[in-house]
């Protein structure tokens, strides 16, 4: 049977290709949101795990509001993409150096 112990683990492993991920990919846009992405999945699943072990309705609550916000911001983030391949004519953030000081 699968217990609460185990949607922890594949929480916590889901959270750790997560930030691989975000720490590999640091130069290739698309799969730094990916990655992101994936960070919040990994949120998401601790949250109803807690709160089916606490039988409270609080985490999945929580688990809304980092919907609506997952979906804000990888809309944000594939707007900033299309403007910066429009400008640049590539997503590598290696290319992107006019913001540095």
């Amino acid at each position: 049977m699968i217990g609460l112990a185990h949607y922890i683990i594949l929480s916590a492993i889901l959270f750790v290709i997560g930030m691989i991920g975000v720490v590999v990919n640091r130069t290739n846009m698309v799969s730094m949101l990916m990655s992101i992405e994936l960070i919040l999945l990994a949120c998401n699943t601790a949250f109803i795990t807690f709160s089916k072990m606490h039988q409270n309705l609080v985490g999945e609550v929580f688990v809304f509001y980092i919907l609506a916000i997952a979906a804000i911001e990888t809309a944000i983030g594939l707007a900033i993409m299309v403007v910066i391949y429009r400008h640049h004519e590539s997503i590598n953030t290696e290319k992107l150096s006019e913001l540095k000081g």
